[in-house]
């Protein structure tokens, strides 16, 4: 049964299924050894990009969910957490972009479905972090809003990864 959105999530979801179709559009006709190029001198790569953009939303909506304990525990103490968040970013040998394509594409439906149904006022305390304020709290829609603003800085970086592949562009 499809369930009528109201104009803000169906404006949210508008706005984040764009940034998603920009996303996805610069791995257009792309080998999986160019999906996993690192094409300029930054360490990412456009498979990396959907890997992490997928990963991040997923993270993002079980915290809208159930609070800070959804997010990984930040430590400065482990310096493997680091290689850790690094590895997000890269396409694995064994990884494909239609894997990853399709990965991100449930994380998508999942997300969409849940739109429809969270309280977009209901707020979780942010996870202890130094890149965030102590005592923060953050609403559903201040979360999406997060994931939008995530999604269009990540395409915008595959877009420029891209175009020094080929040269194709997002929007041209």
């Amino acid at each position: 049964m499809s369930q009528t959105l109201s104009a803000e999530r169906a404006d949210l979801l508008e706005s984040l299924n764009r940034h998603r179709f920009f996303l996805l559009q610069t791995a257009r006709d792309l080998t999986d050894t160019q999906a996993a190029e690192r094409s300029t001198v930054s360490a990412l790569c456009i498979g990396g990009l959907i890997k992490h953009v997928s990963a991040t939303e997923k993270r993002w909506i079980e915290f809208a969910q159930h609070g800070p304990s959804a997010m990984p525990a930040w430590s400065d103490a482990d310096p493997s957490a680091f290689e850790e968040h690094a590895a997000g970013f890269r396409m694995q040998p064994a990884e494909t972009l239609a894997g990853l394509r399709a990965d991100y594409a449930a994380v998508a439906e999942q997300t969409n479905a849940l739109v429809a149904s969270l309280d977009l006022d209901a707020s979780q305390p942010l996870p202890e972090a130094p890149w965030f304020p102590p005592g923060a709290r953050w609403t559903v829609r201040r979360v999406l809003l997060h994931i939008i603003a995530e999604t269009a800085q990540h395409a915008g970086h595959a877009d420029i990864i891209r175009e020094a592949i080929d040269g194709a562009k997002t929007m041209g």
